[in-house]
C-alpha cells in the first residue's frame, strides 16, 4: 500500500469511527427511551436492562454505518479540499478518483459487512428483543392491551375497548368482554360504558372495574350445545361490576422467553426464500378459494350453452318478458337475494384479503430490502466524497448539516417505497429499491462534477447558455426577416 493510500484512510477512518459510534448512542438512546414505559415498575433486574440494550445495539447498527459512511466522506474530502491537499495532488498529477480509490474499496468492504449484519446479527437481535419486549409488557398487562381490537393475552378472557385514556393509561371508553372462565364458549358477555384497570405491585390479580353496563349468560346443562339443553338466559344492568382477574401466570412468564420465531424480520434470507413461496401458494389457494365460493353462489354452474338448431326462435331474447308478471317478480328477487349475498360475502372477506396481501407484502418486502439496504453505504459514499470535494469545508459544521439533509432524503424515500409496497401501489422490489433508484442521479451527477472540478451549481455557466441560445434564438430570426 503506498503512503498517499495510508494517508487518505487514516483521514477517512479517524471521523468515521468518531461518528458511527456517536450516531450508535445517539439510535440508542433514542430507542431506549421510546421503550422506557416498558420497563418501569415492573421489577426488571439490571442485566435483563442490559441485555435489552445490547440488542438494541445490534439493531441501531445497520442504521449507523451509512450515517457515519456519509458524514465521515464528507468531512474527509471537504477537509482534504480546504487544506488545499486536493490542489496539490492535482499538481502532481494524482487525480480525484485515484485519491480516493482507497475509500471505494473501504466502502465495497463496510456494504458487505452490512449486508452479512443484516442477514445474520439483525434478525437474531430482533428475534431477543421483540420476544423480550412483549414479555415484559406482560409483566403488566394492562399497557399490553389494545384499543379497537379483543385483546386474549389475559387468561380466561377477552377484552375489547374503543378507547384508552388517562395518566396511567388505565382508563377504558366503550368496553366488552367475553368471560370464558366457565369452558363454555362466549356465553358470558360484559359490556360497559366505562371501565378501570387497576393492577398493585406484586399483586397476582388485576381489577377490573366497570361501569354502567350489561351483563348476559346463556346457561346450558352440559358443555355439548344441543337445544334440549337450553336454559333461560341471565342478564341485568349494573351501575358498576368488579371482576377479579388471576395474572400470576403472566408476571411469572419469563423473560426471555421466545414466543415468537417466525416474524419477516427475525428471518434470514434464506429463511424468508423457503417461506415465501409457501406463503404466495397460500394466498393465491384463499383466493382460488373465495372465486369458487362466488360462482357458486350465482349458479354460475347452471348456466348452459345450447347450439343453434336447438334454440327456440319463438323465445325473446329479453328473458323476462318470455314469464308472467308473478313469475318475473320471483326471478328478480331470487337474482336480488343472490347479488346482495355476494356483495356482503365479498365485503366481509375484503379486509381478510387485504390483511393477507398485506402480510405476504411485508416478507416479500424485507428479502428485497435487505439487499438494498446493505448498497446505502456505497450509494450514500457515493454521494458524500464529491459533495466534500465541492463544498471545500470540513469540521462538523457544514458537512454535518448536509449529511442530515441528504441521509433524511434517502431514508423519507425508503419509507415512503416500502409504505406503497405494503399496500401494493407498488411490487416488493420496485418499493424497497426506490431510495436507490432516486438518489443514485444525484450520486452520478456529484461525482461528474467533482471529477472535472466544477461547482455545486454554476449559476454563471447556466447563465452564459441562456444568454447564448436567445442570442442564437433572435439572429436567426433577424436572418429570416
Amino acid at each position: 500500500m503506498k503512503i498517499l493510500d495510508r494517508y487518505i484512510l487514516k483521514s477517512f477512518l479517524r471521523p468515521f469511527l468518531a461518528t458511527f459510534l456517536i450516531i450508535l448512542f445517539v439510535l440508542v438512546m433514542q430507542a431506549m427511551w421510546l421503550a422506557f414505559d416498558n420497563f418501569a415498575g415492573k421489577g426488571i433486574s439490571v442485566p435483563i436492562i442490559l441485555k435489552f440494550l445490547w440488542y438494541t445495539t445490534l439493531l441501531m447498527a445497520p442504521q449507523a454505518l451509512p450515517i457515519g459512511v456519509l458524514l465521515s466522506s464528507i468531512m474527509t474530502l471537504g477537509s482534504l479540499s480546504e487544506n488545499y491537499e486536493f490542489a496539490a495532488s492535482k499538481s502532481a498529477g494524482v487525480s480525484l478518483p485515484r485519491m480516493v480509490r482507497p475509500l471505494i474499496f473501504l466502502t465495497f468492504i463496510l456494504s458487505g459487512i452490512n449486508f452479512l449484519f443484516l442477514n445474520n446479527v439483525y434478525p437474531y437481535a430482533m428475534l431477543k428483543q421483540l420476544n423480550m419486549k412483549i414479555n415484559i409488557k406482560m409483566k403488566q398487562p394492562a399497557i399490553a392491551l389494545v384499543a379497537g381490537s379483543f385483546n386474549a393475552e389475559l387468561p380466561n378472557f377477552q377484552i375489547k375497548f374503543d378507547e384508552k385514556y388517562g395518566e396511567e393509561e388505565n382508563l377504558l371508553k366503550k368496553v366488552m368482554i367475553y368471560d370464558l372462565s366457565g369452558k363454555r364458549g362466549n356465553n358470558k358477555i360484559i359490556t360497559a360504558e366505562r371501565g378501570k384497570i387497576i393492577t398493585e405491585e406484586g399483586s397476582r390479580y388485576m381489577t377490573l372495574v366497570l361501569e354502567d353496563g350489561y351483563y348476559f349468560e346463556g346457561h346450558r346443562k352440559s358443555n355439548i350445545p344441543s337445544n334440549k339443553d337450553k336454559m333461560p338466559a341471565s342478564h341485568a344492568y349494573f351501575d358498576e361490576y368488579i371482576i377479579n382477574i388471576d395474572i400470576s401466570s403472566l408476571t411469572g412468564k419469563d423473560v426471555e422467553k421466545e414466543n415468537y420465531t417466525r416474524q419477516y424480520n427475525m428471518l434470514s434470507l434464506n429463511q424468508l426464500k423457503d417461506t415465501l413461496p409457501t406463503m404466495k401458494k397460500n394466498y393465491d389457494d384463499f383466493i382460488s378459494n373465495r372465486a369458487k365460493n362466488l360462482f357458486l353462489n350465482i349458479d354460475v354452474s347452471d348456466l348452459h350453452s345450447y347450439p343453434d338448431s336447438l334454440t327456440n326462435k319463438k323465445l325473446s331474447l329479453n328473458l323476462l318478458d318470455n314469464f308472467e308478471l308473478r313469475e318475473k317478480q320471483t326471478i328478480i328477487n331470487s337474482a336480488n337475494s343472490k347479488i346482495q349475498r355476494a356483495i356482503k360475502n365479498n365485503d366481509s372477506n375484503k379486509q381478510t384479503l387485504k390483511n393477507k396481501r398485506k402480510y405476504l407484502n411485508l416478507y416479500d418486502i424485507e428479502f428485497y430490502n435487505r439487499v438494498a439496504f446493505s448498497f446505502s453505504c456505497l450509494l450514500l459514499f457515493f454521494i458524500g466524497a464529491p459533495l466534500g470535494s465541492i463544498i471545500r469545508k470540513g469540521g462538523m459544521g457544514l458537512p454535518m448539516i448536509l449529511a442530515i439533509g441528504v441521509y433524511v432524503t434517502y431514508f423519507f424515500s425508503n419509507t415512503f417505497g416500502r409504505n406503497l409496497a405494503e399496500e401494493s401501489s407498488l411490487t416488493a422490489i420496485t418499493g424497497s429499491w426506490l431510495s436507490v433508484f432516486l438518489m443514485l442521479p444525484l450520486a452520478l451527477t456529484l461525482t461528474i462534477r467533482a471529477t472535472k472540478d466544477k461547482g455545486l451549481f454554476d449559476i454563471k455557466g447556466l447563465f452564459i447558455k441562456l444568454f447564448s441560445f436567445f442570442n442564437n434564438l433572435f439572429s436567426k430570426k433577424e436572418k429570416t426577416t
